[in-house]
């Protein structure tokens, strides 16, 4: 039976490399995708990441070749990511607490969620978190989808989660104990070195920011502690943690290793690789 993905995309920017690599490997598989945005507007990747003259600040380098910026063109301008599925419109949001109604409010609410979430859970086999500078937009503090990656986890379904995407999985807690559910895991992600010092670009706004608004290497040595760690494999080409549920992906380099690996967690039961 084939097996399906469910893939989460920012609205304000993916980074290209980082959609190609499940696309292509899940697919070869036989894997169907499905695609989720916020509001189910269409994503869009991030202009550079579709240059393959663009130099990545930290690094020094171009990191798209051009054949990754043709490849990833090709899905970012194809009909696959039209009418994408709806958070917004699946998922229930928490009310305030200060609704006049709050008690039957919640109540609703709660019913609500379990609902959408059972169905997601049991419509697919893994989710994806595509990463880029967009996720920090509209997905790090997402509570739809933190409520989705609650569920994936109580299944004990796969989470794969690329660069600024990984800030998800740190944020994603049960709203009564609000611990985190990478405490105790290993996880990488995009390392202080790499972040950017200035020019950190979305869709769909007239301005670029200067560093990110958070380092996420702080974030999720916080989440992870105490007996997890954060490895960001600083100077080595490619950074992938798997530790069942999770399987997260440093940068750009990362997408294609970081699917298979995926594959592998569905196909053979791989729970632990790269620490």
């Amino acid at each position: 039976m084939s097996r399906r993905i469910l893939v989460v995309l920012s609205e304000y920017g993916y980074w290209g490399e980082e959609l190609v690599g499940p696309v292509e490997v899940f697919e070869a598989r036989g894997y169907r995708l499905t695609y989720m945005t916020p509001t189910g507007k269409r994503p869009q990747a991030l202009p550079p990441s579709l240059d393959p003259e663009y130099v990545d600040p930290p690094l020094g380098r171009a990191v798209t070749t051009r054949d990754m910026a043709r490849r990833a063109a090709e899905i970012d301008r194809s009909s696959r990511l039209d009418d994408p599925l709806s958070l917004a419109d699946l998922v229930p949001e928490r009310p305030y607490y200060s609704s006049i109604n709050h008690l039957r409010e919640l109540e609703t609410y709660h019913r609500l969620l379990a609902g959408a979430t059972t169905d997601l859970v049991s419509g697919f086999d893994a989710l994806v978190i595509v990463g880029g500078s967009g996720p920090i937009v509209d997905l790090a503090n997402n509570e739809r989808l933190h409520a989705v990656v609650l569920a994936f986890v109580a299944a004990d379904k796969p989470i794969l989660a690329e660069c600024y995407g990984v800030a998800v999985l740190a944020f994603a807690r049960d709203i009564d104990d609000r611990e985190s559910i990478l405490r105790g895991k290993h996880v990488t992600g995009h390392p202080k070195e790499y972040d950017y010092k200035d020019g950190t670009g979305f869709i769909g706004v007239d301005f670029n920011m200067g560093p990110p608004p958070y380092p996420l290497e702080y974030i999720l040595r916080d989440a992870t502690a105490p007996g997890g760690a954060f490895h960001g494999n600083v100077g080595r080409e490619t950074s992938v943690i798997v530790d069942h549920p999770f399987v997260t992906a440093r940068s750009t380099p990362d997408s294609i290793p970081s699917a298979e690996l995926t594959v592998e967690v569905l196909e053979n039961g791989l729970r632990r690789h790269g620490w």
